[in-house]
């Protein structure tokens, strides 16, 4: 039987992406680059560094008025901004936690946002202290796809890879969570869902009120 499961957070205990995206288009739209519904959600699951930079080395802007890591912050503060009113948890997402807790499992967060981010999300959620390990991809080298995020979760948890599974909503979270030699459950929010690479995870769901403990065993099983 596993011994943790980590968590994702935006898209997957809160529908954020659409408040990232609007962040984003806000932020970016100040900094004179107008990007559409469709540029946004190219960058799901990535860190807000990076989508800086994704979107610095295409569509360049002036970027002496308006430097990178000044938008940076004002996406973070626009989302933090939005949060304090619409952050509301998915469907099933409390039902989870207490299921695992009810296992015994020791539970994480390993997210691509900011830390002040995930602390401002989880107290608004109600969950400040549900979590024993909260850690963000801001203080790894690479953000996901990239295993470190799940790497270090494991090891502040003290577990094997084996010993832990992960719950992701995006392809970059389940790259990162099956590098890091996890097992994966995604539940796809609306722009990834027909994404092929979905069909890589262990287990996918439409709804985290879909998972149950029979679905635990199957994956303890696979393990």
């Amino acid at each position: 039987m596993f011994r943790a499961a980590v968590f994702d957070m935006d898209g997957l205990l809160l529908d954020s992406e659409p408040l990232w995206q609007q962040a984003e288009r806000t932020a970016f739209g100040a900094a004179g680059l107008d990007l559409t519904q469709r540029d946004v959600c190219q960058t799901i699951g990535l860190r807000v560094d990076e989508v800086v930079e994704y979107w610095r080395s295409r569509r360049p802007w002036d970027t002496n008025a308006h430097p990178a890591s000044a938008v940076e912050r004002a996406i973070v503060d626009e989302v933090i901004a939005l949060l304090g009113s619409e952050a509301v948890a998915l469907p099933g997402v409390e039902a989870t936690i207490e299921l695992l807790g009810s296992q015994g499992l020791r539970l994480a967060v390993a997210s691509s946002s900011p830390l002040r981010i995930i602390r401002v999300t989880l107290g608004a959620l109600g969950f400040s202290d549900t979590f024993e390990v909260v850690h963000s991809a801001e203080s790894e080298p690479r953000g996901k796809p990239d295993p470190a995020v799940y790497r270090t979760a494991q090891a502040r948890l003290g577990v094997a890879p084996a010993e832990a599974f992960a719950l992701e909503d995006s392809v970059a979270g389940l790259h990162a969570a099956q590098r890091a030699g996890m097992q994966c459950v995604v539940v796809p929010g609306a722009h990834q869902r027909d994404r092929p690479e979905m069909q890589e995870a262990e287990l996918v769901l439409d709804s985290m009120s879909d998972f149950t403990l029979a679905h635990l065993v199957g994956l303890a099983g696979g393990a």
